[in-house]
Parts: structure tokens; C-alpha cells; sequence
């Protein structure tokens, strides 16, 4: 069973083709990476799935019924959250404040919401954190803080844009783990953006591509490494002659 569709979404800005005709579908309870060059669209992609963005052309499905144009407060009620490269419009509230404003969506009294937040920062090891202001956290633990936040508005997809950006092996590891019992403890679909290729392949079941706007090539990790179009794109030879 689909739990998103995407069909033929397209995007300009000021007349430049941002997204062309991008078409593809993320199955109920698995990890989809989506991957390409820098300005190769995948941003705007997960604006136009959130509703940030309106897709010029296409349609977009989650669970079988049209989001295409619902304004991005409806789609989170609907199920679906995402999170940012940036954090910056929560920098000034606390990593629990900031949690919380996820918790209000199913819990409209504070001390609900407030208890709610508390223990999804405990499930993602940030409880010891709660009263920091985000802009004081380290970068692990804003990453942190932006999924907290995510997930208090108790989705069923994910998207996480760019988590592993910065940080050390050690945490990235941590980030996959956690990715993983987040889909396995919560039921929870996801899609993800990332540019650590070694991250990508190793938790992915299936990959999209892009380049310039446009769709490539999708398949497992495995395909995708050996598309000749996606190693002349995006992943070059000497990862191709690696695996």
C-alpha cells in the first residue's frame, strides 16, 4: 500500500523549472532516501509534499486521498510532518517549549501538552535538555529538538531533511539507529534528504534521484548505485568502482 503518491509535480519560480514532471511512490512503513546534486530540487519537492510550496502541475496522495493543494496546516493534521534544514523561527523558545508547539496539534491543554512533550524528549534522549533554549544546544542536539518537535505532532510520514549535516560518525550512527526504531517503535513512514551517500545506501530500502528537477532514476540502493545516469550525475565513478 502507497502511503504517499506523487504524480508528475512540477515548479518554477520566476520562470525557472525548479521540479519537472517528478513522479513516485513511498510505500506504507518504509525508509525512502531522496538524493541528487545541489539545486537539483529535493527541497522543493518536501515543500511541495508539506504544502509550503503549490505544485504547478500534478497531484500529490497520502493515504489514498488528494493533498495536493491543502495549506501546510492541514497537511500536518493530516499526518504528515517535516523537518527543516533550520531551525531558526523555534531558536528562542526551550527545547521543551519548542517540543510542545508540536504537542498542541492533539493535546490543546498545556499541562497535556507539556507531558506529552516530556516524553517524546525522553524517547530521543533529550529529557536532560529540556529547559535549554535551542539556540544554545549543540548541532546533534538542535537535530534533535527539530524531530522532537516533528514527531509531537504524532505523524504517520516523517520527512527529515539534511539530519546528518556536521555531524561526526559517531552521532550519524546514533541518528540511523534512531531513524530506524522510529520507524519500527511509532509505525512511522520516512522520507529523507541527505548528502552522506554511505548513510543513504545503508538504511534506505528504496532511492530516488534528481538532477536539475528532474527524476532519474528510483530502485533499491543497489540499482541506484550502478545507474550509469546517477554516477555521471551525482555519485561519480570512484563511488561506483567502491561498490
Amino acid at each position: 500500500m502507497s502511503e504517499l503518491r506523487v504524480e508528475s509535480i512540477s515548479k518554477h519560480f520566476a520562470g525557472v523549472s525548479a521540479v519537472s514532471d517528478v513522479s513516485f511512490n513511498l510505500e506504507k512503513g518504509a525508509i525512502m532516501g531522496l538524493i541528487g546534486p545541489n539545486g537539483a530540487g529535493k527541497s522543493t519537492v518536501f515543500r511541495m509534499i508539506t504544502g509550503v510550496h503549490r505544485a504547478d502541475a500534478g497531484r500529490i496522495f497520502f493515504e489514498d486521498e488528494e493533498i495536493t493543494d491543502l495549506p501546510p496546516y492541514a497537511i500536518c493534521q493530516a499526518g504528515i510532518a517535516m523537518t527543516s534544514q533550520t531551525t531558526l523561527p523555534f531558536m528562542r523558545m526551550s527545547v521543551l517549549q519548542s517540543t510542545m508547539v508540536g504537542s498542541y496539534l492533539h493535546c490543546p491543554k498545556a499541562a497535556d501538552a507539556r507531558k506529552d512533550a516530556f516524553e517524546i524528549l525522553e524517547y530521543l534522549g533529550l529529557d536532560g535538555q529540556w529547559s535549554k533554549l535551542v539556540a544554545d544546544c549543540n548541532s546533534a542536539d538542535r537535530k534533535k529538538a527539530a524531530r522532537a518537535r516533528a514527531l509531537a505532532t504524532r505523524p504517520r510520514l516523517l520527512l527529515l531533511e539534511e539530519l546528518m549535516a556536521g555531524l561526526n560518525p559517531q552521532e550519524v550512527d546514533m541518528i540511523l539507529q534512531k531513524i530506524r526504531e522510529i520507524r519500527d517503535d511509532k509505525s512511522i513512514t520516512i522520507l529523507f534528504v541527505e548528502h552522506l551517500m554511505q548513510a543513504v545506501m545503508s538504511i534506505s530500502e528504496q532511492v530516488v534521484v534528481l538532477d536539475h528537477g528532474e527524476l532519474i532514476a528510483t530502485g533499491t540502493p543497489s540499482e541506484v548505485s550502478r545507474n550509469e545516469q546517477v554516477i555521471t550525475a551525482y555519485l561519480g565513478k570512484n563511488y561506483h568502482a567502491e561498490n
